[in-house]
């Protein structure tokens, strides 16, 4: 069974297309930089590799771009698109619907379009990236995998808001977390790797356009940084994280914002994006701070101390600490925010070793020290073999 799975980010579209059951991969490849400077699509099969840097103002162009690539005749990996028996979708935000795999229909359509607002950035990609494929690959099942799915194991102290009970019981707020696809993956990556009895208590911090941080206990989700949408919590590129509440009245009632000029702030122009006045890719980011902007230095260092803060807070609810995961594009690939985060945490038993966190693989890494007492891990992601698993096993 041929699986093309596509991971719409804010920014970017990995897509892999994979022989199930045997986790093949055929050909993957990456859309990044979408709507930025030189956007730039990657492409890779057995034999070719192929990356080219052109014109992608928005997620249908870079879907468009993809399709292309896998009917090419030179360098393409099928004839028709025909040959595609299923298409499997990341989408962020299940709300309280979603709590499972599903088959996509209209009345998903439905749903996923009505939890728009909680994801802007990401639920209107994801659904375009459906609507698009439903169009290439009319033959295809298209699967939903949610990305709220892993989180749903929160006890209630993590989940529900403090405020009265009629809002979660009648209108289903509370926490979600997102990244669950993710999570799930490097924390299942990291048990298998140091042991059961080494791995009860894990903090995994997915860090890229935008990160989150989990408490993982058992190999289950306990408690996360983001929440009913992925706006709190760590610092993103363009998102601002926590955040005081009373801050958005100040807006909206003395400087005269309105509502949508609020959520458009808080999502769009903040975090490191707002920070550093303009900038959101870390690469940028750190290549400036190297030649000494102020602004980008302080921005990465807030970002650390963020990461930090979560840190201290989830080790309490665990009640110990096994291993960190450093996950996602900057988590795996930035020694210089893993060194911020890792500067300074003896008291937490972590320390880094400098040489191993400053060299760079595309394989699961220990990168502490021989005196650190807590497992410190860069553990490259695989949200796509996670997806095409469970569309998988819903199909069969």
């Amino acid at each position: 069974m041929k699986i093309l799975v596509l991971n719409s980010g804010s920014s970017s579209i990995k897509y892999q297309l994979f022989n199930m059951p045997s986790e093949e991969v055929i050909c993957s490849g990456l859309v990044e930089r979408i709507g930025l400077s030189n956007p730039e699509i990657h492409y890779k099969s057995k034999d070719i590799k192929v990356d080219r840097v052109c014109r992608i103002t928005n997620h249908k162009e870079g879907l468009e771009h993809v399709v292309e690539f896998l009917l090419d005749e030179k360098v393409g990996v099928i004839k028709s698109t025909s040959e595609i028996d299923a298409v499997g979708h990341r989408v962020v935000h299940g709300g309280s619907t979603f709590s499972n795999t599903v088959v996509i229909d209209e009345k998903v359509k439905d749903k996923i379009k009505q939890l728009f607002s909680l994801a802007p950035q990401h639920n209107p990609a994801n659904y375009e990236g459906i609507v698009v494929a439903e169009t290439i690959f009319p033959d295809a099942k298209q699967i939903a995998v949610f990305d709220t799915a892993f989180h749903q194991t929160m006890p209630v102290e993590a989940y529900k808001y403090a405020i009265p009970n009629k809002f979660l019981e009648e209108n289903n707020i509370r926490r979600y977390g997102f990244h669950g696809t993710s999570h799930k993956y490097v924390s299942e990556q990291a048990i298998a790797y140091l042991g059961k009895e080494n791995s009860k208590n894990i903090i995994t911090i997915h860090i890229g356009g935008g990160c989150s941080i989990t408490a993982v206990k058992d190999g289950k989700s306990i408690n996360t940084s983001l929440g009913f949408g992925p706006v709190t919590g760590l610092i993103m590129g363009s998102r601002c994280g926590d955040i005081d509440q009373s801050i958005v009245f100040h807006l909206v009632n003395n400087l005269g914002y309105t509502l949508d000029q609020v959520n458009n702030l808080l999502q769009k122009e903040s975090g490191m994006h707002g920070l550093t006045g303009g900038m959101s890719d870390y690469r940028d980011i750190e290549s400036e701070a190297a030649k000494g902007d102020i602004k980008c230095q302080e921005a990465l260092s807030m970002s650390a101390y963020r990461i930090k803060q979560y840190i201290g807070n989830y080790a309490a609810i665990l009640n110990g600490l096994d291993a960190i995961v450093f996950t996602a594009g900057v988590g795996e690939n930035s020694e210089v925010l893993r060194g911020l985060v890792c500067t300074d945490m003896d008291f937490m038993g972590i320390e880094l070793n400098k040489d191993k966190n400053d060299l760079r693989s595309k394989e699961l890494r220990e990168i502490q020290s021989a005196n650190s007492k807590v497992k410190v891990l860069v553990i490259p992601t695989d949200e796509e073999v996670e997806i095409a698993k469970q569309s998988f096993e819903l199909l069969n």
